[in-house]
């Protein structure tokens, strides 16, 4: 891949993207170890930081150039607050993002050992009051859009009426089924690109994936099931992608993981954003696993320098 190729093309557009999802509080709590069933074990660190798979793509995907609008809830309170300046702090616009008069501001309680290994309980707050009236009165929205991406930490009824929405205006779908869960076969046939992880994968198909041979299998399930492409994401084992074109297998780097939080969402959005701006399909699975990989270096769910450059540097050490 030529760096000017990369750089021309992306910079032709800053593409309008929509997310529809979650935004949380992250509290993070650092351990040498993951403690066992029952255990309990001190912490060496605590952070709270802003978070929730749908703000997290939003997040990325600006940092990269794209023009995003968030649709989602918080509530009235200062994690809700934060969120928000968080966002605006990092151009996405959060004029459709809900203040909830009853319920809080969702919030992950998350675990990270020495390793970078994390263990996550997510408490939806307000991100489960978040309605498919939310996104009927942002239609205008989505119809502009170039894409909409979607994840599950929302009601699976507002999931649906984003995608029917999207597609109701020919806009490109992307669904990230996280946390892993079952959805209805006619969820998948609205959706354009299926980015799960194995675990995500698995659960969706009901096919074991544990490598890039059995990871093949479950995409070429998923598109028997209806989605357009799957992009199945496997941490250290790199990324798998299968689509009418056929499949293909992208190896991980190797990194010191500090914190594996957000990695997922990174490939995400940098793929998504990648593939708006007419990079080959393979060129966007490399640099969505470059930025997974860039993920790992800090602490927190975001890269807080992630930019175009530093994905292509990593691409061509």
């Amino acid at each position: 891949m030529d760096s000017k190729e990369v750089f021309d093309v992306m910079g032709v557009t800053k593409a309008e993207l929509v997310v529809v999802g979650s935004l949380n509080m992250d509290l993070t709590a650092r351990v040498e170890r993951l403690p066992s069933r029952g255990e309990t074990v001190t912490a060496n660190h605590f952070q709270a930081s802003p978070g929730g798979k749908g703000a997290n793509q939003a997040v990325a995907a600006a940092r990269l150039g794209a023009h995003v609008r968030m649709v989602g809830r918080v509530g009235r309170d200062s994690y809700g607050e934060a969120l928000l300046s968080s966002l605006e702090a990092n151009n996405v616009d959060v004029s459709r993002v809900l203040k909830d008069p009853s319920s809080p501001t969702g919030m992950a309680l998350i675990t990270v050992d020495d390793n970078g290994a994390n263990t996550i309980v997510v408490v939806q707050g307000a991100n489960g009051r978040c309605q498919p009236e939310d996104v009927e009165a942002a239609e205008e929205v989505i119809s502009k859009a170039k894409a909409l991406v979607v994840q599950l930490e929302i009601p699976l009824e507002t999931v649906e009426k984003a995608l029917q929405v999207a597609k109701r205006h020919s806009v490109a779908t992307v669904l990230n089924p996280a946390p892993a869960r079952r959805v209805p076969e006619g969820v998948l046939s609205h959706v354009d690109f299926l980015i799960p992880n194995e675990i995500e994968a698995a659960a969706l198909c009901g096919c074991p994936v544990a490598d890039p041979d059995t990871a093949l299998k479950a995409g070429e399930r998923l598109l028997e099931m209806g989605a357009g492409r799957v992009i199945i994401t496997l941490g250290e084992q790199g990324a798998v992608f299968v689509g009418p074109e056929g499949g293909f297998h992208v190896s991980a780097f190797r990194v010191k993981a500090v914190d594996s939080t957000g990695a997922g969402d990174a490939i995400s959005a940098t793929v998504i954003f990648a593939l708006l701006n007419d990079i080959p399909l393979d060129d966007a699975v490399r640099l969505g696993v470059s930025a997974a990989s860039l993920t790992l270096h800090y602490r927190g769910a975001v890269v807080p320098d992630l930019s175009l450059e530093k994905l292509y540097d990593q691409l061509v050490i």
